[in-house]
């Protein structure tokens, strides 16, 4: 969100209610009482990645009281914004909110927020942290952080130099994940002179693959691949096999695939981002603010994210539950 354009006594006001927000919480429902939550997920059910975050939160929910009523966007801004203004006028407890573009949703979760209404992001945050929306906290990965240390694992294991050229498609290029994990990536890449190619790859599997195939097979000097999602690392070592070329590849979330892939050496690493507490701690936090007045505070789900050969084979059973 930008004060740009806003009065200046419009602009210190709502920076003072956003301030007020964050430091203070009001208790609003009794320690007895049930909460009424929102998670509004930006994609669709057919997602998995998303499977462990709905089993979070219904956990969460569970176990501190709240009731639950999970949403999705189907990846359309105008029906994400309907979805938060619609809990805001129910008047729920709490919105947990994957913030999936850093302006599209900023006055609706101003309002709700101002309504006294507590917003958690998960999942994806706007690029300017709390400096750009309303949002009393964030649970998710530090998505830019997460890029740039696999660029520069790949980097290390693999002796990417200075003119080599990798690939890095994204399923949605301007959602803020693809722009943060990409820029870190680049980050990466750039410190060495490396040069980062990128295509829209979409959310359809077979159509990714066949989008990141083509381009490989046009680019036979790639000298490595980089999946930005759940969907472009699933379906990137097969696009690997289609294009009959031999390159590295790492990339991001989990997915039976995913650790085949890096089980069998097809693919180096992924990164993960621990979606069952995107969806646990968004509820309890929301539970304990709304009973308590406890400030909802940021969690760094990304932390100890690297999974290579070595440590996917652990949690492989875990995968579309907890994992």
């Amino acid at each position: 969100m930008s004060f740009k354009g806003l009065s200046y006594a419009a602009a210190a006001g709502l920076m003072g209610a956003s301030l007020l927000c964050s430091t203070a919480m009001a208790q609003s429902v009794g320690p007895d009482e049930q909460v009424t939550a929102t998670m509004i997920i930006y994609l669709d059910p057919s997602v998995q990645f998303f499977n462990p975050v709905v089993q979070g939160a219904r956990d969460a929910a569970e176990a501190f009281n709240v009731s639950l009523d999970v949403q999705y966007a189907n990846n359309d801004p105008v029906r994400q914004t309907d979805l938060i203004e619609s809990a805001t006028a129910a008047g729920v407890d709490g919105i947990a909110v994957a913030i999936s573009s850093s302006d599209a949703f900023d006055d609706s979760i101003c309002a709700a927020v101002e309504q006294g209404i507590i917003v958690i992001g998960f999942n994806n945050d706007d690029l300017e942290g709390a400096d750009g929306n309303c949002r009393q906290a964030y649970v998710g990965m530090n998505e830019e952080a997460s890029g740039y240390e696999l660029g520069l694992r790949m980097i290390d294991a693999f002796g990417l130099q200075e003119g080599d050229v990798v690939f890095n498609p994204r399923e949605i290029p301007e959602a803020t994940f693809a722009v943060a994990r990409g820029g870190g990536i680049e980050r990466a890449m750039g410190e060495h002179g490396i040069i980062v190619e990128s295509v829209r790859a979409g959310l359809d599997p077979a159509e990714a693959q066949n989008i990141m195939t083509q381009f490989l097979i046009a680019n036979p000097d790639v000298k490595a691949v980089f999946g930005t999602g759940s969907v472009t690392s699933t379906v990137g070592a097969g696009a690997i096999r289609d294009a009959g070329v031999d390159v590295p590849f790492a990339g991001f979330d989990l997915a039976v695939e995913i650790a085949n892939a890096v089980e069998s050496g097809e693919m180096f690493a992924t990164m993960d981002q621990q979606p069952y507490l995107q969806g646990y701690h968004p509820i309890a936090q929301i539970a304990m603010a709304a009973r308590y007045g406890l400030t909802p505070t940021d969690v760094d789900t990304g932390q100890g994210a690297f999974l290579d050969a070595s440590r996917i084979t652990a949690i492989k059973d875990l995968i579309g539950s907890y994992r």
